[in-house]
């Protein structure tokens, strides 16, 4: 992939930190408030999706339409806005709806610009945790907390015998299969809360991330925070994480193969 030029990505960045701030205000100043809740699979299993979602993702179209007009936009709630151009933002209006169901407050707004498919810009904003999190360049990405920022660095000193692991499977694997995987299960011993966990995998709070059945939107957001801050994010088949699908990411090298080999008894 070509290198975008550093104006670019400050631009980009720019675009996105002043978004994550005016996302913040717009949820409290207009979404705080009773919401609709709807089930997408009606009677086929629960995702719900609520007013707040789809006020979040006019909200974020606006933004992008208005500064960057020609780039394309693909949403969670409202699909494909389709042009010429090779840049594309990716948006999850709410990442963790059933936690924002709840009260829960670890949903997060997730954004990312591609450029040809390949996420290079991201943003996870968690406006009641009052922070957000986003990469520079390739090279660095930063936490803004209580308007203070901070470079991110995953734990790259991490190993097999003090490792952290945080692991969500959301019923994407059957009983047996989980017993394939007894190591894993044992290591589980951090909660994994939506978005949140890859960002304090980013920050070298957590040294390992396994998720099941990402959608592009779940996770092309997180995917420039975490390579900035130097993290390896794959596949469990070790493939372009920009599939999505079933994510692992790792602190280093050595700990992204070990795991790799672990769950491969139920990679597909």
């Amino acid at each position: 992939m070509k290198k975008l030029e550093k104006i670019n990505y400050k631009l980009y960045s720019s675009f996105l930190r002043n978004l994550a701030r005016e996302l913040t205000n717009f949820y409290y100043s207009k979404l705080n408030k009773t919401f609709k809740i709807s089930n997408k699979l009606k009677g086929r299993g629960y995702d719900p999706v609520t007013t707040s979602d789809k006020a979040f993702e006019k909200f974020i179209r606006s933004k992008i339409s208005k500064k960057f007009p020609d780039h394309q936009i693909i949403g969670e709630e409202f699909g494909l806005k389709k042009s010429k151009s090779d840049f594309s933002w990716v948006i999850d209006p709410i990442d963790g709806t059933r936690s924002y169901v709840i009260g829960n407050p670890t949903w997060s707004n997730l954004i990312s610009l591609n450029y040809k498919g390949q996420p290079i810009v991201g943003l996870a904003n968690f406006p009641i945790l009052k922070k957000f999190y986003f990469n520079a360049s390739d090279k660095i990405s930063f936490v803004v907390e209580n308007g203070k920022k901070r470079k991110l660095k995953v734990n790259s000193s991490a190993k097999m015998n003090n490792v952290k692991v945080s692991a969500a499977f959301h019923n994407y694997l059957t009983p047996n299969k989980l017993k394939k995987i007894p190591k894993i299960l044992k290591l589980m011993q951090f909660p994994c809360a939506d978005a949140l966990s890859y960002s304090h995998f980013a920050d070298g709070k957590l040294d390992i991330v396994a998720q099941c059945s990402n959608k592009i939107w779940d996770i092309h957001p997180l995917i420039p925070i975490i390579k900035a801050a130097g993290g390896i994010v794959t596949t469990w088949k070790n493939e372009d994480p920009a599939k999505a699908g079933h994510i692992l990411c790792s602190a280093n090298k050595k700990l992204h193969n070990n795991f790799l080999k672990l769950l491969k008894p139920v990679a597909e």
